[in-house]
């Protein structure tokens, strides 16, 4: 679901960009304001376990599409709302950054499709009620393929909307959104099936995991190191075999484009702040497409240290405030 900036006008994403940017603010302001020192190893572990869990687009039976999860419901089941938000935008960030997986100018839009939608509308509003204080595995499970069927179809409309009201694309809206809507539809069971497998897992083994953070300010003290070690050797062995196993297929919005489009293309013509964008784009994504074996391994890397970098400087930030 990641948009290319071919979809969308610099208002629309200027805009995007805007509210993207407040509410990673108030998710920094919520994370120092918490046990710090305890969340954030934690949300680098699972920013990097997502990184490499979205890197294996699975195959959509019968579409000719892919999928991959988007992670944010597990990392809310997980870290709460806010802390989930600031760690699935840092994955955001490398991905455009790095690997060019997303347009720079749209970055402000993915990160409101993928990441708002998730973290911060289809968890507390669709997950919580559903799982509630139950620790019953099919509570939790009904509650991640339901949250997660609803992110990626919030995600699903708001990409029609933003291409939409941009304006820069011959693409038909009714048909576009048909087609998106029906394949994240299949994507975000997929992605519920995983997240509930993993949360069933983690309930099995950490079930502290589950409660400790789950209102996003931090929770008791306790040692996680068992439950990280498995996740990041998790993530190391999917950053190294993502090139085998997974799927050539396009992804969803790809497939959607391409089935309205065909071989025409988008019929939409750049702007000049879309190519000077694009020119800092193609400066600093030195492995665009994941084109590395160990491209994996390095994003997770990435991703870890710019979780730390990001919540240490907002807590450093806070602490002198309040010394002052």
């Amino acid at each position: 679901m990641h948009m290319a900036d071919a979809l969308v006008s610099p208002a629309v994403a200027g805009a995007a960009a805007a509210v993207s940017v407040t509410l990673l603010a108030v998710s920094a302001r919520k994370i120092k304001r918490g046990d710090s020192e305890n969340i954030v190893p934690l949300m680098g572990v699972m920013g990097a376990f997502v990184f490499a869990a979205q890197m294996i687009n699975f195959t959509i039976p019968g579409t000719g599409s892919s999928g991959h999860i988007v992670g944010g419901i597990l990392l809310g089941a997980i870290l709460g709302p806010w802390a989930a938000f600031l760690t699935l935008a840092s994955v955001i960030v490398v991905q455009c950054l790095i690997f060019a997986d997303g347009g720079l100018m749209a970055l402000g839009c993915n990160l409101l499709n993928m990441g708002v939608c998730s973290t911060l509308i289809a968890y507390p509003l669709v997950y919580r009620p559903i799982a509630g204080a139950s620790t019953k595995s099919w509570r939790i499970a009904a509650a991640a393929i339901t949250a997660s069927v609803v992110g990626l179809e919030l995600g699903a409309l708001l990409v029609t909307a933003e291409t939409e009201l941009s304006g820069v694309t011959a693409l038909p809206t009714g048909q576009f959104l048909t087609l998106m809507s029906s394949i994240h539809l299949l994507i975000g069971l997929g992605e519920g099936l995983a997240t509930a497998a993993v949360l069933y897992f983690v309930k099995q083994y950490q079930p502290s995991l589950l409660t400790d953070y789950r209102n996003g300010t931090g929770g008791k003290t306790g040692s996680y190191r068992k439950a990280a070690l498995i996740f990041l050797s998790i993530a190391a062995v999917l950053g190294v075999a993502f090139t085998w196993i997974a799927s050539s297929y396009p992804d969803g919005l790809e497939w959607s484009i391409a089935n309205i489009a065909g071989e025409n293309g988008l019929g939409a013509s750049a702007s000049a702040v879309a190519h000077t964008i694009g020119h800092v784009q193609e400066a600093t994504s030195f492995l665009p497409d994941y084109g590395s074996t160990w491209s994996g391994i390095i994003g997770c890397i990435i991703v870890v240290a710019l979780v730390w970098i990001v919540c240490t400087l907002a807590t450093r930030k806070a602490r002198s405030v309040k010394s002052n």
